[in-house]
């Protein structure tokens, strides 16, 4: 896939199809996201792959700590407020999604559920946990990380495979570290779940939205 095709058409995929992701497939993935940039060449990201049993125990575990009402403590908070714009262009693309689930704006109980899907990961039958050195500075470990992040979903979308990224994955994190060894010595900033899209899944396909370019852009010249 060109990469102009590739940057343009890849959109976040809400509902998988449940066939595993073959092995090789994600090695081939990983290996040419290892070439993306970072600050002084540091390359200070981890990816735990996880797959199969330890992802259906994590699944269900954190569909049901959201359920239960458990607080969220994420090893690098959430924002807690946005500036109105961004707060509008987030609210958006929710009521987009909500709209394609034919969801009404007042039937708590079906954005219950979807929330639910929303932390048992879309079903997705693959999620990638990227994690730093606490003792690194954050704010360019997270710039290295989302670098790295947005290599794998190119890839992914050039073979054929759906993503999200997800801050939901990772807002448990004593709970992932029950089900997979990653070391408190290390922050779990963020998951990728991947996939093979289903297609014909309305949450999919809806038209997605973007700012124009002269709104994002200053020049000077």
């Amino acid at each position: 896939m060109e990469i102009f095709e590739a940057v343009t058409t890849r959109r976040s995929t809400r509902r998988f199809k449940p066939d595993p992701v073959p092995e090789t497939l994600l090695k081939e993935i990983l290996d040419a996201a290892r070439w993306s940039p970072s600050w002084g060449n540091t390359q200070s990201w981890e990816i735990a792959v996880i797959m199969g049993e330890p992802l259906e125990l994590l699944r269900k575990a954190s569909r049901q700590r959201f359920l239960d009402g458990i607080p969220s403590d994420p090893d690098t908070p959430m924002p807690g407020a946005w500036p109105e714009k961004l707060k509008q262009r987030y609210q958006g693309v929710g009521k987009q999604v909500l709209n394609a689930l034919s969801i009404p704006r007042g039937d708590e109980a079906a954005r219950l559920r979807y929330y639910g899907d929303m932390f048992a990961l879309f079903g997705a039958p693959c999620l990638l946990l990227f994690s730093v050195d606490k003792n690194l500075a954050r704010e360019y470990a997270m710039l290295d990380t989302g670098a790295i992040v947005q290599s794998v979903c190119l890839l992914a979308h050039a073979r054929g495979l759906g993503a999200c990224i997800m801050a939901t994955a990772v807002n448990y994190p004593g709970l992932i570290r029950q089900i997979v060894p990653i070391p408190g010595s290390r922050a779990i900033l963020i998951g990728v779940v991947l996939g093979y899209p289903d297609a014909e899944a309305p949450v999919n396909r809806f038209a997605r939205e973007r700012a124009n370019s002269d709104e994002l852009t200053l020049w000077f010249k």
